[in-house]
């Protein structure tokens, strides 16, 4: 039986590094906000997904506003998140079942391209796939420890880790019932923590991270490209 699909979109950021008063995930992007483009994204390569969207309780009402504005037509389930990422993940998949494949992605990753998306939901529903699957780059910057008596890492051991993160929904949730811990950096890291294997598939440059205005402007740049 196919595996129906399950996508949690974290928005939970308050836009702080982004200088102004407006969270940075309901910046407009292309005409549209910044999360709605994200989500639009990733349904363009799997229409019939279940859009779970996690954000800061006093910004949901914000939400559904931008959401008529802008004529945001697919239907969501809207989470109040959590004091941190983790909780925010484990409010999310309360209302995901067991049974399914659930894509964990960035509210603020607008430019991941429907192509990722499809390959990896490709990947992990083959016979015999993983269970948890993780887009990557690698590292071509130098890099060096502020600690002077550490070593160097050596970046050929290194990666950039990416979203959409995804797992099958039984072990993710199984290893969200783990008790918090501050080394838990995404959801890969919590699924490692409870012995989950973790595959990786190649990332894309261009599937950034808004975080800054920089990072805006150069989505803007990207998305006029011919």
């Amino acid at each position: 039986m196919t595996r129906p699909v399950y996508a949690v979109f974290v928005a939970g950021g308050s836009g702080t590094r982004m200088g102004g008063d407006v969270p940075k995930q309901f910046l407009e992007l292309g005409g549209v906000p910044v999360l709605q483009r994200s989500i639009e994204r990733f349904l363009d390569a799997e229409p019939q997904a279940h859009v779970v969207t996690v954000l800061p309780s006093q910004h949901i009402a914000t939400w559904q506003e931008l959401c008529v504005r802008y004529a945001a037509s697919f239907p969501q389930t809207v989470v109040a998140g959590g004091m941190t990422r983790f909780h925010s993940v484990l409010a999310a998949l309360a209302k995901v079942p067991d049974g399914a494949i659930v894509a964990v992605h960035d509210g603020v990753r607008p430019l991941v391209s429907p192509a990722l998306v499809r390959r990896m939901l490709d990947e992990i529903s083959a016979p015999g796939g993983p269970q948890a699957l993780i887009p990557v780059l690698p590292v071509t910057d130098t890099l060096r420890s502020v600690d002077p008596s550490a070593p160097a890492p050596d970046r050929s051991k290194l990666v950039a880790v990416q979203t959409p993160q995804m797992f099958l929904s039984e072990v993710l949730k199984q290893a969200y019932r783990q008790p918090y811990s501050t080394s838990f950096t995404d959801d890969a890291s919590v699924a490692e923590k409870s012995g989950v294997a973790i595959a990786t598939t190649p990332g894309e440059k261009f599937n950034i991270k808004i975080t800054t205005p920089e990072d805006l402007q150069l989505a803007r740049l990207l998305l006029a490209r011919p």
